[in-house]
C-alpha cells in the first residue's frame, strides 16, 4: 500500500509531466482535476475556480455539476481568496456561510493559485467523508499547485 507521501510524490511528478510543455492554462487545470480526481480516494470533487472580476467563475472540473459563480468573500473558496491561505475545513456545515454546492460533500480543502503575488483561482477538493484532509493532503496538494503556478509563469 501507497503511504500518503510516496502518493503525493508520484502525483507531482505525474503533474509535472502533464503540464511541463503544455501552456495552455485550461488544458493543464482540465488535467490536473482529473488526475486529482482518479486518484485521491475519498472525493467528490475536484476542480479550479478562475478569479475574473472580483467573482469565482467555474474552470475544468471533475464531479457533480457544480456551483457557477462564487462572490469573492463567500464559502470556502471566497474566504480562500480573500485571505490568500489554505482553507483545510473538517466539517463544511460549522462553517460560516458555507456554499452548498453538493450537500452530500462534508469535508473541504482549497488551496489558492497564485501569481506573482496575486491570487488568480483556487483548486477546491471535497469530500463525502468528514475530517477527510489532513496536513500531508495540504502540504502534498500545495506542492502540486506550486507546479501548476510554475507553469503558468514560464509559459506568460
Amino acid at each position: 500500500m501507497t503511504s500518503q507521501t510516496e502518493l503525493y510524490h508520484e502525483l507531482l511528478g505525474q503533474t509535472k509531466a502533464l503540464i511541463g510543455d503544455e501552456s495552455d492554462i485550461i488544458a493543464n487545470m482540465a488535467n490536473v482535476s482529473a488526475l486529482l480526481f482518479e486518484r485521491l480516494t475519498d472525493v467528490n470533487w475536484v476542480g479550479f475556480y478562475r478569479l475574473i472580476d472580483n467573482e469565482l467563475v467555474l474552470g475544468p472540473f471533475q464531479g457533480k455539476v457544480a456551483c457557477i459563480r462564487i462572490p469573492v468573500g463567500r464559502g470556502v473558496c471566497g474566504t480562500c481568496v480573500t485571505t490568500g491561505t489554505i482553507q483545510r475545513i473538517a466539517d463544511v456545515h460549522q462553517f460560516d456561510g458555507h456554499i452548498a454546492c453538493d450537500a452530500t460533500t462534508n469535508a473541504e480543502l482549497v488551496v489558492p493559485v497564485k501569481v506573482a503575488g496575486k491570487v488568480i483561482g483556487v483548486l477546491d477538493i471535497d469530500s463525502t467523508a468528514f475530517k477527510r484532509f489532513n496536513e500531508q493532503d495540504e502540504q502534498g496538494i500545495s506542492a502540486i499547485v506550486e507546479a501548476f503556478e510554475q507553469n503558468v509563469i514560464a509559459h506568460s
